[in-house]
């Protein structure tokens, strides 16, 4: 479809769940198809392994939920930049793709606030809502790059192999990782079936036009005697 648009397929990317399942189509999908992925509802840092070595173009880590869980559920609320929890996992990835070599492109998403996004600084990429870039714009701090290849190839992080087994085991170690994941889901299901009845009202409304030019156009049999 979007090929016959004159829209190449490399700019396309389908969004698919850090699940087990997901990451197993999406080593499917970039290795026999050469379509590429975002891999989202990333929490833990064995998603983030499992996604590079299942050669996935992009994850996108989310900081903000990250950052939600732990308020939510630890006594601490506030967090200096660097200590933030989400900014902590996402530098991780960062530091562990740009040492071991990995492809994988790393876009931290869903911030709450400026310290998040500077905190990130460096990072591939970062995907900013409209309110937050302004307070940037806004702003006369200094902004410096805080992650690097040459700062991540001095990190003591350790390569690791991540197979079914590990991943689910992580994953049932990590309650942040396995709440915000199945949350994440269940919204995603809601949305997917909001989709869902608007394609079947928009397709009912198109039939329904459809009908209707259909008997304008269809010839007026009855002659109009008494």
């Amino acid at each position: 479809m979007y090929k016959a648009a004159g829209v190449s397929k490399d700019r396309i990317l389908i969004k698919l769940s850090s699940t087990w399942e997901g990451i197993e189509a999406a080593k499917e999908l970039e290795s026999k198809y050469g379509i590429h992925v975002n891999m989202t509802l990333l929490f833990n840092f064995y998603q983030a392994v499992a996604c590079a070595e299942a050669g996935a173009t992009l994850i996108s880590p989310f900081v903000g939920r990250i950052y939600d869980w732990f308020v939510k559920n630890t006594d601490q609320k506030t967090f200096e930049r660097l200590d933030d929890p989400g900014v902590k996992s996402v530098t991780k990835i960062y530091n562990y793709y740009k040492k071991f070599g990995y492809d994988t492109v790393v876009m931290g998403a869903s911030f709450r606030n400026t310290d998040q996004i500077l905190g990130l600084a460096g990072c591939d990429l970062l995907t900013i809502s409209p309110g937050l870039l302004k307070k940037l714009s806004e702003s006369n701090e200094q902004i410096s790059p805080v992650l690097s290849e040459k700062l991540a190839n001095s990190s003591d992080l350790e390569e690791v192999t991540v197979d079914e087994n590990k991943f689910r085991w992580e994953m049932n170690e990590d309650a942040m990782a396995t709440d915000k994941l199945a949350d994440g889901i269940r919204r995603f299901a809601v949305d997917a079936v909001k989709l869902e009845n608007l394609f079947k009202q928009k397709l009912q409304h198109q039939s329904k036009v459809k009908i209707l030019f259909l008997s304008i156009d269809e010839p007026n049999e009855y002659d109009g005697a008494n």
